[in-house]
């Protein structure tokens, strides 16, 4: 018959050994665990890359000087990763010829190009991407240092505006500089902007964030 005394070093050594088995096991799990979240991590990357490099914005439409890429599925030859829309508003491709992209949104020029290539091929598969937008433009006008229209690009404020301008000239009315847009009804609206109060913080709702074809005058 066993001691006593020993009972307790038995059951601590069974004890270490039952941990240092489940120990043992934790690692496989974790890393099971670990490769099927990165699984699904890498699935869902997939989605939103698929998702974000083929904008089909029904709301924007090409102009004149936008840069374009077209991707025809296998056909590298008629393919171009860069092309500029031309002022006459069309862009020319192999086998599609001339084909009018000012006015058209990516999916239409796809379906137009994708048409005109049916003539040559079965099923045309056609990617538009618009790689940079030149059309849309604002203008500055009045006691600024350089005067004139430029590229609007996305986010673009009443202040922005004024720095790419390279700033006021010396009897610029800076609390007197106002904002012409056409509203959805035709109509020309004036819009307010105090340079000095914005510039300490005052009404900086009056910042706006300009659209195509406003024009900013400086008195």
């Amino acid at each position: 018959m066993k001691n006593s005394a020993d009972r307790p070093r038995h059951l601590g050594l069974v004890v270490i050994v039952v941990a240092s088995s489940l120990c043992g096991q934790v690692p496989s799990h974790s890393q099971e665990d670990h490769q099927l979240q990165a699984s699904k991590d890498a699935a869902l990357a997939a989605t939103l890359s698929a998702s974000t490099t083929k904008p089909h914005d029904a709301s924007f439409v090409i102009g004149n000087d936008d840069l374009l890429s077209i991707n025809v599925w296998k056909e590298p030859d008629v393919s171009r990763p860069s092309i500029p829309v031309r002022p006459d508003g069309k862009i020319s491709l192999p086998l599609a010829g001339e084909v009018q992209a000012a006015g058209r949104t990516p999916l239409q020029l796809e379906q137009d190009i994708a048409g005109k290539l049916r003539n040559y091929m079965d099923t045309p598969e056609v990617t538009v991407i618009v790689q940079q937008i030149n059309s849309e433009k604002f203008n500055i006008l009045g006691q600024v240092v350089k005067p004139g229209s430029y590229p609007l690009t996305r986010g673009t404020t009443v202040l922005d505006a004024i720095a790419t301008a390279n700033g006021f000239r010396d009897f610029a009315k800076q609390k007197s500089i106002y904002i012409l847009r056409q509203s959805s009804t035709g109509a020309e609206v004036r819009i307010l902007f105090n340079y000095k109060d914005v510039i300490k913080g005052k009404h900086p709702e009056q910042n706006i964030k300009l659209e195509p074809r406003d024009t900013i005058v400086v008195p």
